[in-house]
């Protein structure tokens, strides 16, 4: 039973709200149209690098309180919803098994699509992430656009196509976001936290999961629907071959992004570290032999010393 979403109801007028709001109607629900959605992609280009070229000649802005506020927003907004959907596709588990939450077309109730529509629409307030960059002046990456950008785009795709599976990697991303959210919330406001690492191990292992699922999907999909009697398979599985494709093609780019940011971030800074400890404990090891100046140690020593310092400092540069 779907305890939480009924306890929220309670709380909302439901027969004054609009059936184009409750419900996602294509065409009538808000950002619910290609020409929309394109539009709401590039003011966000414009918004970011207009804001920018703004902020190039300005001192950054701090904005501690409000950069706090949308966080702890996104943090606790991921975590109802998170919640939300995971008591609507546990009660459909319960009653259909694996293979039913994630392939049958009635598995996707009208509830689990409306949660879809409010995932959707927080991947547009999650564009405001950006400004606060700009504003503050700090560094934008490839990856902090590429992403914010095309998780909007691949959200409304999947809206559309109504895939029963896709309520996995909106789970999935909500998860990550309720602690991803938290940190920048609690970091801004001092906080020290040691598990920034762990956030980025959590955004890879989600991607291989969502893969492994729509692997699954597009198998009984195939099975079904082209190779019946030679694949064996428990039945079809409701989404579209551009569905897969599409979302498979997006999310296996967000994986090879993210492992690249893993790699440089974490793996040869940890590795460039290693060498400047060894470098250390090796000065020191001559410095404990404490040589005479007068040998051809000590002339050793000195050139060794003024490489290192050379080569350190440009590695850091």
């Amino acid at each position: 039973m779907p305890y939480l979403a009924d306890h929220i109801l309670s709380f909302i007028p439901t027969n004054t709200i609009p059936r184009h709001f409750a419900s996602y109607i294509p065409g009538e629900s808000p950002f619910s149209t290609w020409p929309v959605v394109a539009s709401m992609t590039v003011t966000y280009f414009a918004v970011v690098f207009g804001t920018r070229e703004i902020m190039k000649d300005r001192a950054p802005l701090k904005l501690i309180t409000p950069f706090r506020a949308h966080n702890l927003t996104l943090s606790a907004g991921s975590l109802v919803l998170m919640a939300l959907i995971g008591e609507e596709v546990f009660s459909n588990w319960m009653k259909i098994g694996t293979y039913g939450s994630l392939c049958i077309p009635e598995a996707y109730t009208d509830r689990l699509e409306l949660y879809m529509m409010l995932n959707y629409y927080f991947k547009y307030y999650e564009f405001v992430d950006t400004i606060f960059l700009t504003l503050k002046k700090k560094p934008l990456s490839f990856l902090h656009v590429y992403h914010h950008s095309a998780t909007a785009v691949l959200a409304f795709f999947q809206l559309n196509e109504g895939a029963t599976a896709t309520w996995v990697p909106a789970f999935l991303n909500l998860g990550v976001h309720v602690l991803m959210y938290y940190y920048y919330f609690a970091t801004a406001g001092g906080a020290k936290l040691w598990w920034k690492k762990y956030l980025t191990t959590m955004q890879i292992f989600q991607f291989k999961v969502i893969l492994a699922v729509a692997a699954f999907a597009s198998y009984h999909y195939a099975a079904y629907n082209w190779f019946p009697t030679i694949l064996p398979h428990k039945g079809g599985c409701a989404g579209t071959p551009t569905a897969a494709i599409v979302g498979a093609g997006i999310i296996f780019s967000y994986l090879i992004l993210f492992l690249q940011f893993f790699r440089k971030t974490y793996t040869e800074k940890a590795g460039s570290t290693k060498n400047v400890t060894a470098t250390g404990s090796s000065v020191r090891n001559h410095v404990k032999g404490k040589p005479s100046l007068n040998t051809a140690g000590s002339l050793l020593f000195r050139v060794e010393t003024s490489t290192e310092t050379c080569c350190i400092h440009g590695s850091r540069r």
